[in-house]
């Protein structure tokens, strides 16, 4: 067997996974099961909304925990990151250099990207650019939508 690409997680992110593994699995497939059993018992299979319904939802949720499974055999947990250097785990504080704003970000694993969080992925353009660069150093990022350059201002 191949082993998977590593993905990277931090403790937190690594909890939430495994919170929400043992929730399925002790929870919401019990729920899933019982709801099944109750539409098969309606009768005609052929024809019962219930049934096709309870049925969608358990293959969405056995595929849902064997793809937390997979993430969780392939996790690299991101050790205390080094603040000399932008890396995994590093929060942040970049300028955009052409419009002078100012903004930090959380540079996780992809899994655990949060935009709305100011949590971006170790693969998304801004974080590609600065990953192994310093206090001062300027980046450019290459983006969809064309290149721009940030400055790394602080790395915590």
């Amino acid at each position: 067997m191949v082993k998977s690409e590593e993905v990277y997680v931090t403790e937190e992110g690594l909890a939430k996974i495994k919170e929400e593994l043992d929730y399925l699995k002790q929870e919401k497939r019990p729920e899933v099961i019982e709801a099944l059993k109750e539409a098969r018992a309606l009768g005609d299979l052929s024809e019962n909304a219930e049934y096709d319904a309870a049925r969608n939802e358990q293959a969405e949720l056995e595929n849902r925990i064997v793809s937390l499974e997979k993430i969780l055999e392939s996790a690299v947990v991101i050790e205390e990151a080094d603040t000399d250097v932008v890396s995994i785990g590093n929060q942040v504080e970049i300028e955009y250099i052409e419009d002078n704003e100012k903004e930090t970000y959380t540079i996780v694993g992809s899994k655990e990207a949060d935009p709305f969080a100011n949590k971006i992925s170790n693969e998304s353009p801004i974080a590609v650019a600065i990953l192994g660069k310093k206090i001062g150093d300027v980046a450019t990022v290459q983006s969809p939508n064309g290149q721009y350059d940030i400055k790394v201002l602080n790395i915590a």
